[in-house]
């Protein structure tokens, strides 16, 4: 430990551990997290742990770009399906306004369909990707909208005919652009979208723009192929000049000068559309270490692209947790030792890694893409140069992973007693699964995506639709191997070298099978995160057949895997790890291709049936997410003298609020 500078207890960093789920009101044991259940879906509630040290000026700051991210919220639902946005608002007037029977079962029906709309930004499931539908028919579904006054036949067809739109990302179609419901193309084919790139790139390009990140593209009734850029004046602009005010209002309060700089790029970036101010304000951004606030604001992350290309819109408001980012800053100080001792090809490393720093925050607010489904762990910025250059923020969040913990305990039921083979897998996931958990995020978040690079000339858009897959794979793989590596234990974030066969056993068992809880029957898995673990999963199982690494057993009719040997499984991801990161590094999206392909995509239909019914005899939900708290302004004498933390108790009537609240478009 001398080269740390610092030094780290067991007892302490388990301390740091403990204070993520040390919420200031769970201590007077009346604190409900989970407040909502229907369909698939679980919503929760998340505390704000130490929001009252804060001082004044940081909770005004938190508030201001709290209220930024919040007015975005239009956008998410309009670039997942242009029809969305005015699916919302006829769901909005109805629940509002509809002054008939609310005790039906048809009303019940359509309140859950409403709620899942709400809950996925749109009418794809915002897991599987595949079109959903009321459970009520059509004609109680119309008689509701002229109960209301609303009238158009065109609207009932978007919802409930299943050949439109049938699914918001299509991967494995004839066009993959032309059949995703996802609005960022229009009347083009995906030939014409590459070509138009194709165009704009400069594969010479040392520092290259992100062509395409804040646009849609459209091809004309002239037949000319062309870009309408989101901006103030132009597409999405009335949603955006809102941000912008905000912004400029959070600017002011903000913590130190150069918060405020990275804040004015950003607002002269959604005023232009330049994406070079893009750029400009990663750079700040990423540098700026020293604020206790943060926050991410802007057309961030490709998943939902068919092309992988084209950002939806995000906002998150956070603040440092001081205590629990002693692990994450003990990991990033170390990560050059990390880079220089991965398994992966020499050429593929980076010889001197950069501005790394990670910390562990809790989120005052979500929103967009973030919302009400969210993330444990970010890392950005996503442009390759300016990790290489620069480097990369990543975070672990506390009070999420918290909600999720506690949320659980509320339930009768858990999953781990159905899946897990015995009593010693049971005891060991107890005993070490939070932890572990926490540091595959951290070691994922902090180290893995900023890992390795590429190969002069190759294009960080080479691997196409299989790109997103690809990264997270290689990140996950990256935790998973550096896990179980003597150095966690000398470094003393984990206590001993037997905690990291939590997280493999529990890795593999989710990743071959309990994650398809998610997916319906006879569909195939189409989600990047979970492609990616299917892709582990499979290919190391698969792999590891000859020394039996792990094993599939049947006891009393129930499918269970077995990992066997941790140490050659360890092994098998040091081999996967390092074949993903040539194939990043060289571009090679054949290879990328055929190990999505054949690892990550489908499902085996009679162990997806059974996962199923087995689930489902728990009563669990599969999926989760959250409202937010509501930061309201403390009066006195004309002045705001205190920001408050009040706790929402209603998902639906969050979701209504911030329709009426947040809607510019």
């Amino acid at each position: 430990m001398k080269a740390l500078g610092k030094m780290i207890t067991i007892a302490g960093l388990a301390a740091a551990f403990a204070s993520c789920s040390s919420d200031e009101a769970a201590q007077n044991g009346e604190f409900k997290y989970l407040i909502d259940e229907f369909a698939d879906l679980k919503i929760m509630r998340y505390q704000v742990p130490g929001w009252d040290a804060l001082s004044l000026q940081q909770k005004e700051y938190v508030y201001h770009l709290s209220e930024a991210a919040k007015y975005g919220r239009d956008i998410i639902w309009m670039q997942n399906c242009k029809y969305n946005l005015q699916i919302r608002k006829t769901l909005e007037n109805i629940l509002e306004n509809y002054d008939g029977d609310r005790t039906c079962e048809d009303w019940t029906r359509f309140e859950t369909y409403a709620k899942r709309v709400f809950f996925s930004n749109g009418i794809h499931h915002h897991y599987a990707e595949d079109k959903f539908f009321p459970e009520c028919s059509q004609d109680y579904f119309h008689d509701l909208m002229a109960a209301v006054g609303e009238d158009d036949a065109e609207l009932e067809y978007f919802i409930y005919d299943p050949a439109v739109f049938p699914a918001r990302k299509v991967m494995d179609g004839n066009d993959i652009v032309a059949e995703s419901a996802v609005n960022f193309y229009e009347n083009v084919t995906r030939a014409e979208v590459e070509a138009l790139y194709a165009s704009m790139v400069d594969p010479s390009d040392k520092t290259p723009v992100s062509y395409g990140l804040n646009s849609r593209v459209v091809k004309g009734e002239d037949g000319v192929v062309r870009e309408e850029v989101y901006k103030v004046g132009g597409l999405y602009g009335a949603a955006l000049e809102k941000i912008c005010a905000e912004l400029e209002k959070a600017a002011a309060v903000a913590e130190n000068e150069t918060q405020k700089a990275y804040i004015a790029d950003l607002v002269a970036y959604y005023q232009s559309g330049d994406l070079n101010l893009w750029d400009e304000y990663n750079i700040k951004w990423v540098n700026d270490t020293l604020g206790t606030v943060d926050f991410v604001n802007g057309f961030v992350e490709d998943y939902n692209d068919p092309l992988g290309r084209k950002a939806t819109w995000e906002g998150l408001v956070n603040f440092k947790d001081a205590e629990a980012s002693l692990r994450t800053e003990l990991i990033s100080e170390n990560a050059q030792w990390f880079e220089d001792n991965s398994p992966v090809d020499s050429r593929f490393k980076k010889k001197e890694v950069k501005g790394v720093t990670a910390k562990v925050i809790n989120v005052a607010v979500l929103a967009g893409d973030c919302y009400p489904a969210a993330p444990i762990g970010i890392n950005l910025p996503n442009a390759d140069w300016i990790r290489r250059e620069h480097g990369s923020k990543s975070v672990t969040i506390a009070n999420l992973t918290s909600a999720y913990n506690m949320a659980a305990q509320e339930s009768p039921k858990n999953q781990l007693g159905e899946f897990a083979w015995s009593e010693e897998e049971i005891a060991l996931e107890k005993k070490y699964g939070a932890l572990t958990n926490d540091l595959h995020t951290d070691l994922h978040e902090c180290l893995g995506h900023g890992s390795g690079q590429l190969l002069p000339g190759t294009s960080p858009n080479a691997l196409g639709e299989y790109s997103s897959a690809l990264e997270e794979t290689r990140a996950d793989l990256f935790g998973l191997y550096y896990l179980a590596d003597p150095k966690m234990v000398e470094l003393g974030i984990v206590p001993d070298m037997e905690a990291y066969k939590a997280q493999y056993s529990s890795f593999i068992r989710n990743g071959i099978f309990t994650q398809f809880t998610r997916v319906e029957l006879g569909k195939k898995n189409m989600e990047s995160h979970m492609q990616d673990r299917k892709l582990i999963a499979q290919w190391c199982y698969e792999k590891g057949l000859a020394d039996n690494v792990i094993e599939k057993k049947v006891r009393d009719g129930k499918t269970y895997f077995v990992v066997n040997d941790f140490e050659a499984l360890r092994g098998l991801f040091g081999d996967l790890l390092a074949e993903v990161q040539r194939i990043k590094s060289e571009g090679d999206y054949e290879a990328g291709k055929a190990l999505v392909e054949t690892y990550a995509v489908n499902i085996d239909f009679d162990l997806h049936k059974e996962v199923l019914e087995r689930y489902a005899s728990l009563g669990l939900k599969p999926y989760g997410g959250f409202v937010n708290p509501d930061i309201v302004p403390v009066m006195k004498g004309g002045k705001v003298v205190d920001y408050k933390i009040e706790y929402a108790d209603s998902y639906l009537d969050q979701m209504l609020q911030y329709g009426r609240k947040y809607s510019a478009l």
